[in-house]
């Protein structure tokens, strides 16, 4: 597989009507379409309970992702066509109002968790801008500065405060599986950025043992350790949602209860619509089921790669690669807390989970990594 940063940079092209009419990836499309409209029909049946007694309207957190799904599919053929050259050149000021929004929420937030923003009757969270945010703004700095990726400073401190600094900011929002992604997707975007690897080993060692003395430290983290040990550990309190998960998971079998039929989403899971969504899809289609969607992610993650890996500008090949594993480490991520393989964190499934914000930031997301696929069939 050829370097990424070895590899030889094409001049951006001006933004041209022309290049609007290149074909995309249709493998990849296909995909993420067959993976959104799968979600959306578990999310209508393992969503209704809770959007019930949550809302006083079985409809309601379906109706509202239907919406979001639809502005997201179009932002996502929007996205994809518009050439990087035309939306670099804001990347900056998207990083930065980004940070700006993840201070805000710190400020003027009134919830406990502080991760939303209010306009009126509208929430989002500026989190999910974030993760984008940084992407970008990686491969943007690393494209500029290619030429000195080996050095201190410019190749390894600037580009790790680059997505430090917002990940801070959303730990300190008590979102700590944002926070994760965004140092996961950083330092392989480092690494496959061509920043030398002994710097970035040093600093993930130093994050490791930070990360274990403040399990040690930290009551709550402490106690999840001990609940993912032993799933039958506090089963009122920090037990119950894994080993609910677990319940839910077994009682699908081979072949499932069949579509609609759970017993679990009936409020004995928390967050069904949610971080344990894939559980109740595993309760209704089972074994089999749940396997077709793993190569459904599989191959969107495969496909992702090979745009990557071909395209000849490095600014593109380090957006999509940045975007693909970002998916990547949250659908990992997901699927290992709900089978209980890693500690609990609160983390959504991508495509499946409830949340317009980051359905729709997800959706534009795949529009970019279709967009760079574009820059395959201009030879």
């Amino acid at each position: 597989m050829t370097s990424v940063k070895n590899r030889a940079v094409e001049p951006e092209t001006p933004l041209k009507k022309e290049k609007l009419l290149k074909p995309i990836d249709l493998p990849m499309l296909i995909i993420v379409l067959l993976l959104l409209a799968v979600g959306l029909m578990m999310l209508l049946s393992a969503g209704h309970a809770a959007s019930l007694a949550k809302t006083g309207d079985s409809y309601f957190f379906i109706r509202r992702q239907v919406i979001y799904a639809a502005i997201g599919v179009a932002g996502m053929f929007i996205a994809s066509m518009i050439p990087a050259s035309f939306y670099s050149r804001f990347i900056p000021v998207f990083y930065v109002g980004s940070v700006a929004l993840l201070i805000l929420v710190l400020i003027v937030s009134k919830d406990s968790e502080k991760r939303w923003l209010y306009i009126g009757s509208v929430q989002f969270q500026p989190s999910e801008f974030a993760k984008l945010a940084v992407i970008m703004e990686l491969a943007r700095y690393i494209r500029k500065n290619k030429n000195v990726m080996k050095t201190f400073i410019r190749g390894f401190v600037i580009p790790f405060l680059i997505f430090a600094f917002p990940a801070g900011l959303v730990l300190i929002e008590t979102h700590l599986s944002g926070a994760i992604l965004i140092f996961g997707v950083g330092f392989i975007m480092l690494i496959v950025g061509g920043s030398n690897k002994l710097y970035c080993g040093v600093a993930a060692a130093i994050g490791i043992l930070g990360a274990i003395v403040a399990v040690l430290n930290v009551n709550y983290m402490m106690e999840r350790v001990l609940v993912w040990l032993d799933p039958t550990r506090d089963l009122l309190g920090n037990g119950h949602q894994p080993y609910q998960s677990l319940i839910t998971i077994g009682s699908g079998g081979l072949f499932g209860l069949g579509y609609g039929k759970s017993r679990q989403k009936y409020l004995f899971l928390p967050e069904p619509q949610n971080d344990c969504i894939f559980s109740i899809t595993s309760e209704e289609i089972g074994f089999i089921g749940v396997v077709l969607i793993i190569i459904l992610f599989a191959l969107l993650i495969w496909r992702g790669i090979y745009i990557s890996v071909k395209t000849n500008n490095q600014f593109m090949s380090l957006l999509s690669m940045g975007i693909i594993t970002r998916v990547a480490l949250q659908t990992v991520l997901n699927l290992s807390v709900v089978t209980n393989s890693t500690p609990t964190t609160g983390i959504s499934l991508p495509f499946f989970s409830y949340g317009g914000t980051a359905l729709m930031v997800l959706l534009v997301e795949m529009g970019l990594v279709l967009g760079v696929s574009r820059d395959l069939y201009q030879k």
